[in-house]
Parts: structure tokens; sequence; C-alpha cells
């Protein structure tokens, strides 16, 4: 039994906002003491479907991470970074993963998180590689619908001989968070440590070499 007397009534707001349509709860002074508990522990975050709702960690914890399908077989050497799943498609996939009812709200915002198609390109040039990649959680304002975060392991520039790699991550506004690293194969490993500490709040990241932007 926990020597919180505070963990019996946390533990059924927490209940509450799982079982409520918009993730509400009462703006009684004990609710609100509870919510300000809870978001200190990491335990419940603002939605990012509901203004002024909340969502608990549990609950996004069930939700599956999205990147490149074949992102495995590329750390494992076995492809090369140019065959990676497109972000178009990784999109499509977190994108239909939403209940209908978020899905237009999502494709909203196709643009900012795949980017724009190239359209024409040199003959014998090639983009630097940059995978997309969305996992549940927050950080200084809520995710994408569905309360995802999003971003990518980028290659600096086109040399791939020679670029670093950047790692970074944003919420559904202007909240974003960067790891630098001089290597594809260290870049890689941080998307899957980050993907399977989610979820998260952003500024968790921190603690495993993330620094805000």
């Amino acid at each position: 039994m926990s020597l919180d007397p505070n963990a019996h009534f946390d533990q059924a707001v927490m209940e509450m906002i799982e079982h409520s349509p918009l993730g509400a709860v009462p703006m009684t002074p004990s609710y609100q003491d509870a919510l300000k508990r809870l978001y200190a522990a990491h335990q419940v975050y603002a939605s990012a479907d509901h203004k002024g709702g909340h969502v608990t960690a549990r609950s996004l914890a069930k939700l599956p991470p999205f990147h490149a399908n074949n992102l495995e077989a590329l750390i494992a050497g076995q492809i090369a970074a140019e065959a990676l799943e497109s972000n178009a498609s990784i999109f499509d996939r977190y994108v239909q993963s939403l209940p209908s009812v978020r899905r237009a709200a999502a494709e909203s915002r196709r643009v900012v998180v795949v980017g724009r198609p190239v359209l024409h390109r040199a003959k014998g040039t090639h983009d630097p590689i940059h995978t997309l990649f969305l996992v549940p959680g927050t950080g200084p304002h809520p995710g994408l619908p569905g309360n995802y975060l999003y971003g990518s392991a980028l290659q600096v520039s086109a040399d791939a001989t020679t670029s670093p790699w950047t790692v970074y991550l944003h919420d559904g506004d202007d909240g974003a968070v960067l790891f630098d690293t001089p290597t594809m194969h260290e870049a890689l490993a941080k998307v899957q440590e980050v993907m399977e500490c989610a979820p998260f709040n952003m500024n968790e990241l921190e603690t495993i070499g993330f620094r805000f932007k």
C-alpha cells in the first residue's frame, strides 16, 4: 500500500481523465491540486485533441510509434539509406492510425511534418537523408493530433562520408529539442532510444543528451 495520502485520489483522477471523452476533470481545488501533482510526476499531459483537456501517460503508452518500416534493416547494414521508407508513407500510417475525426487535422500538418516533395533535382545529386519518426508524448506545447511528437534523423550535409547528423523532435507548436552526433549509426541509435522512452515530456530528454533549440 502506498504511503502517499494522495495516491488513491490521484489514481481516481487519472481514471476520470481516461473515461472522459474530453479528458476533463472538475475545476474544484482538490481536483486541480491532483492535476498539479500528476503533471509534476509526468503522469498526465495536456491533450492535443481537446483544449483544456488532459491525457494520461499510461494511455499514451498503448499507442504505437511510427518510423521507417525498414529502419532496423538500415541499422543492420542490409539496405542503403536511400532505400528507407519515405516520410510521406510513414506519415500516411500515422494518419490512418488515428480515429477518423482526427485525420483531417493531422493531414493539415502534412507539409510541416513531411516537407514539400522535391520536384526537380540535378542529375547525379542526392538529397541529404532525412527520415521521419513520430512518438506519443508532449512538449512545452501539446503535440500533433493523437498526442504525437514528430522528429527526424537528419544528415546535415549531402556528403554522406563526412556529414554530421542531427536528431530533432518537435511538439505541435514551436517546442523543439536537438541531439547532434557525428555518425548515422549514433543518430539512428538515438532514434531507437527515444522510441523506447515514449511516452514522455520533451524536457525529460535532456537526461539522454538532447538540448532545447
